[in-house]
């Protein structure tokens, strides 16, 4: 990946400051934008501002640039917001936040939860025992993983019982916002998130291919670190929240990763797929035809999309883009810039333990914006969710 010679380039400014600055003097946000989007302005050494093609501007920064244009945007409507009450956005946890006894004090104290395991239980025998029991050896294992999770995502939004403007679920936790938003059935959804597993786990041999969350540092920083990776395939995987990316693919890449950045900086995450990267693409394509056989309906509320970070409500649209989310990276910090540009300010998120709502404050602090998110994954937390 080439670079500019610091020795001539402009001198770098804080990004965040000057668009913030810009898209609120702009009459049309939607022109500082696509301003952007061609190149910006930054101030040489004496001040005079100096253009800079947009290869040179970087993702996040025209990312950034549309984020503020919104809310620039939607001033009055988050007047509004606190003055009246806005449905809110649905947040479904994905993979990673199993441990054995989740689901169990929901089955024992809310009856929705209770019945949505039960019937969990029955499509997948032995789903119950997985989740209060485990082993963790077993849970662990993406294969049951995937189907105990969603049980437990879906089963606590439907013990909070109240519907969404919109939702939005990190990876497995997009399929439990399509079975809550009706656009798929818990019948279905359990065996295909199972199949997906298999898909996912089958498609490298193990010990080939695994995956390091980059901790500290930027976007490009880490967009960088992968191009400049030497001994095989790495990719930006997942954009979680401000300096929390994740990188995936080959095994021997991901070693080479921890040793240039040290394991503080580089840790090597316990899973041997190399989830959402292009080592998975032969397998999506066998995921698609299964895909093609279960019906999807139109969500009831819109649902945004993991690959692109889009709403999407229409049963085949939401039909391609778990298609394409099986191999495509996780924009996690921008669908949640997405859902801030679009004036949502209240989160809530469903599953075994608290994740999301951790990104959801970190992204929402970067934009300056002042959200409230909360978490039910116990019965003790739905009444203050409802608050």
């Amino acid at each position: 990946m080439s670079r500019s010679n610091s020795a001539t380039a402009p001198r770098h400014v804080d990004e965040i400051a000057v668009l913030q600055e810009n898209v609120v003097r702009c009459d049309a946000a939607e022109t500082h934008v696509a301003h952007v989007q061609h190149g910006a302005s930054e101030p040489d050494a004496s001040g005079r501002a100096v253009f800079v093609p947009a290869s040179r501007v970087g993702a996040a920064t025209i990312r950034r640039a549309a984020l503020f244009a919104a809310l620039y945007r939607s001033d009055s409507r988050r007047e509004t917001y606190e003055t009246k009450h806005v449905n809110y956005v649905a947040l479904f946890t994905g993979q990673g936040s199993q441990f054995a006894g989740m689901g169990r004090e929901l089955h024992e104290h809310a009856q929705q939860a209770r019945a949505t395991l039960e019937a969990a239980d029955r499509i997948l025998p032995g789903l119950l025992e997985l989740c209060f029991e485990g082993p963790e050896e077993e849970l662990v294992r993406t294969e049951n993983t995937q189907p105990c999770v969603l049980a437990v995502d879906v089963a606590a939004y439907r013990a909070f019982g109240h519907t969404p403007a919109i939702a939005a679920g990190h990876s497995l936790g997009e399929y439990a916002a399509l079975v809550a938003a009706g656009g798929l059935g818990l019948e279905d959804a359990l065996p295909l998130v199972v199949a997906r597993a298999k898909a996912m786990q089958a498609a490298v041999p193990e010990g080939t291919g695994g995956m390091v969350a980059l901790l500290r540092m930027s976007e490009e920083e880490a967009r960088r670190a992968a191009a400049e990776v030497k001994s095989g395939v790495c990719e930006l995987a997942n954009l979680n929240a401000p300096g929390q990316y994740v990188m995936s693919g080959e095994i021997a890449a991901m070693h080479e990763l921890v040793e240039r950045f040290g394991r503080r900086q580089a840790v090597l995450l316990p899973v041997s797929v190399p989830f959402h990267s292009s080592m998975l693409s032969d397998a999506a394509a066998d995921f698609a035809q299964r895909l093609k056989a279960v019906e999807l309906r139109d969500a009831a509320f819109p649902v945004v999309s993991n690959f692109d970070a889009q709403p999407r409500s229409g049963a085949e649209d939401l039909r391609s883009a778990l298609e394409r989310q099986f191999a495509a990276s996780v924009l996690w910090q921008p669908s949640i810039e997405y859902l801030l540009g679009a004036g949502h300010r209240d989160f809530i998120e469903f599953g075994p333990k608290p994740v999301l709502t951790k990104m959801v404050d970190q992204i929402a602090k970067a934009a300056d914006v002042a959200v409230n998110a909360k978490s039910v994954t116990r019965a003790d937390d739905l009444e203050g969710a409802r608050t």
